[in-house]
């Protein structure tokens, strides 16, 4: 096994655990912590490992180098809450939420290969948790067993010689956006070959070891940074793309009974700065995806406690009369691509979505589109196909066409592989957009939005262990309060961890309460603030921006509370715990004065290569064709001209529908 961190760094990162784990009783030693991090970041990017590296060595410099090593360890934790834990320096807040890399090495602990291995997992055992395959499921519950026959077969997936040097059309990135751009172009009768920078794996390869999951699916193991450091951006790279990880959320923006009606119409916006859209057919276009996947309000039996936590809470907080916009927000069940409800494929809600669906009952890319495109139309994937560059006819001419693209294999082999119709760009908002850039487009990746998330947990009275939270959809239920969602989610043991606000020994007495917590989010629109700079985000809130995410986290708090909460753990870099009876908005205004000072990430990045008309405003036309040529699409989230609020997947798939089911763009 490739050791991603040298001997000086585990030592430093197995004084850093022993510190962390201060006064705590663990179930395993710091050394298999430690273990357990290389076992992870073994199979991370070296690119992000080296970042780690560096990190890391910062920290180490901080805290007092092979001084802090050699320190008694109630000393050690004296001196990460002195510089680090407490700190208002930027740099020492971004170095403070290392922890939660010693808290997945933990938390993520994983015996053997199988679930039958980890029947007996001290660190399960110690929280209180049950893999799936070990949970009693009475006779009204979904069987948790596969449903076969619905991936994407691997004959379809290929590789070396087997890769074409020409085919019709192109098609980078097998996310939403272009499995479906796929399956229409393919449909029209082109041959497409899809490109996918990430691997293949199939739900029979998929387990519930989180750490080499996240690792395997997840850009940078789900530890893609913005520049600053202040956002972590969840993204997927494998084939199916983020709808092999995510929770299959479909919302429509600004759909009457699911969204707040006093919400900003999101289309009305665009066609004001130029996009004016075909309505009738972007409706189409959404019915067309809605139908096709089966996309339904999930089943109530699939969240027993966490989902209805938050609607009971809810309607609680709504009876104060507090906040006007309450009394017309939904709150409803989550509409998605699952299962579908009532049939034999039905979610089985593990609790496992964020780390891929080992049962192949998510009805994500690679268990649609994908397996329809290739069956019944020809296309073929490539995975581990990072495309460098698109290739041009003339690269100087006004009106350029794509002849093909620069690709590299597994980060070796640099390949040629031209399009004689065309080429689709759908890669994601960061990845498209550096990939236009490189390929002579200097204007893309900028006014790139977030739906940016933040949660606070809650600690529940005792009573409710008997039915814990992490036994069910881990995202059920939503509130649409109009200017932010809050939304329900809970998360395995390891993500769990890291997710979990609070240090040494209260960072243990939290976990440890594993079966007892409810858990929600805020989502707040970030609303075109972030440029690409290299191949990073560069994304920054301002004063103005702490208001409105002040007010969003009050809600959540009172809404918590009102549910039964004793107490609670927002997101806060210091980890402080919110008690009953405070005064719960001057606690806000008094912890979250910038952005460092809370936990923020984004799984829905979108814009960077915005749809318009006119072509100083944006980078494809209303058609998403790339302006300036003649053949070149962009089929994914980053057209969307600005933030539309709710989770991007569905509005995603639409918008290629929209671009590539209406005629043959290559006739």
């Amino acid at each position: 096994m490739r050791r991603p961190f040298p001997s000086g760094q585990a030592r430093f990162l197995k004084a850093f655990t022993e510190a962390l784990f201060y006064r705590v009783d663990m179930a395993i030693s710091p050394d298999q912590v430690v273990e357990n991090i290389q076992t992870q970041f073994a199979e991370v990017s070296a690119e992000k490992v080296s970042e780690l590296r560096i990190s890391f060595t910062g920290l180490s410099l901080v805290l007092g180098g092979i001084f802090f090593r050699l320190m008694p360890v109630g000393m050690r934790a004296k001196r990460i809450e002195k510089r680090i834990q407490k700190s208002k320096f930027d740099l020492f807040q971004d170095m403070a939420r290392l922890r939660g890399i010693v808290y997945a090495g933990y938390y993520g602990h994983w015996e053997g290969a199988s679930e039958d291995d980890n029947k007996d997992n001290p660190v399960y055992k110690q929280i209180g948790f049950t893999l799936p395959a070990h949970r009693k499921r009475g006779a009204e519950d979904v069987p948790i067993i596969d449903a076969p026959n619905r991936d994407l077969h691997r004959d379809y997936v290929v590789e070396g010689h087997d890769i074409p040097d020409e085919v019709d059309v192109i098609v980078i990135g097998s996310g939403s956006g272009g499995s479906v751009a796929a399956h229409n172009i393919a449909r029209e009768g082109h041959k497409v070959l899809i490109l996918e920078a990430g691997p293949f794996y199939p739900s029979r390869q998929m387990t519930f070891e989180e750490r080499r999951m996240t690792a395997r699916l997840f850009k940078h193991g789900g530890l893609q940074t913005s520049s600053n450091n202040d956002f972590v951006v969840f993204q997927g790279q494998c084939v199916g793309g983020s709808s092999a990880i995510n929770n299959g959320i479909c919302l429509r923006p600004n759909k009457p009974g699911e969204t707040h009606p006093k919400a900003a119409s999101i289309f009305d916006y665009w066609a004001e700065i130029g996009v004016e859209l075909d309505r009738p057919a972007l409706d189409a276009a959404f019915a067309e995806v809605e139908g096709k996947l089966n996309i339904a309000e999930i089943e109530h039996r699939s969240a027993k406690r966490n989902g209805p936590h938050l609607l009971r809470g809810f309607e609680a907080w709504k009876a104060t009369g507090e906040d006007p916009m309450a009394q017309d927000a939904p709150a409803r069940w989550f509409r998605k691509n699952y299962g579908p409800p009532g049939s034999e494929f039905a979610c089985a809600y593990c609790g496992y979505c964020n780390t891929g669906c080992p049962y192949g009952r998510k009805w994500g890319m690679a268990q649609s589109y994908l397996p329809w495109a290739c069956s019944r139309h020809g296309a073929r994937i490539a995975d581990n196909a990072v495309v460098e560059e698109i290739l041009w006819d003339n690269p100087t001419s006004p009106q350029r066409c794509a002849i093909g693209v620069a690709v590299r294999f597994g980060g070796g082999e640099l390949k040629q592989i031209g399009a004689r119709k065309g080429v689709v760009v759908a890669a994601g908002a960061l990845a498209s957009s550096k990939i236009l850039r490189d390929s002579g487009f200097p204007n893309a990746g900028y006014n790139i939005s977030l739906n940016i998330a933040s949660p606070i947990i809650a600690k529940m009275p005792g009573a409710l262990a008997k039915t814990p939270a992490w036994d069910e959809d881990q995202m059920a239920t939503y509130v649409d309060m109009g200017d932010y969602l809050i939304e329900s989610h809970f998360q395995p043991p390891m993500s769990m961890a890291a997710m979990m606000p609070g240090w040494f020994d209260e960072h243990a007495r939290r976990m440890r309460s594993f079966g007892n917590v409810a858990s929600a989010g805020i989502l707040f629109p970030g609303d075109r603030k972030g440029t690409l700079q290299g191949s990073k985000l560069d994304f920054r809130l301002g004063e103005e921006d702490m208001p409105p995410i002040r007010k969003a986290a009050s809600t959540l708090a009172k809404i918590h509370f009102a549910a039964g909460a004793e107490e609670l753990y927002p997101a806060l870099t210091n980890g402080r715990t919110l008690h009953a009876g405070e005064d719960i908005d001057a606690f806000f205004v008094k912890e979250i004065r910038e952005s460092d000072d809370i936990t923020l990430s984004s799984s829905h990045p979108h814009g960077g290569n915005p749809i318009n008309a006119d072509p100083a405003k944006g980078v494809v036309d209303l058609d998403c064709r790339v302006h300036g040529t003649a053949n070149c699409y962009v089929t994914d989230a980053s057209v969307m001209p600005s933030c539309i609020r709710v989770n991007a997947q569905l509005t995603t798939m639409a918008m290629a529908e929209y671009a590539t089911g209406r005629g043959d763009l290559f006739s």
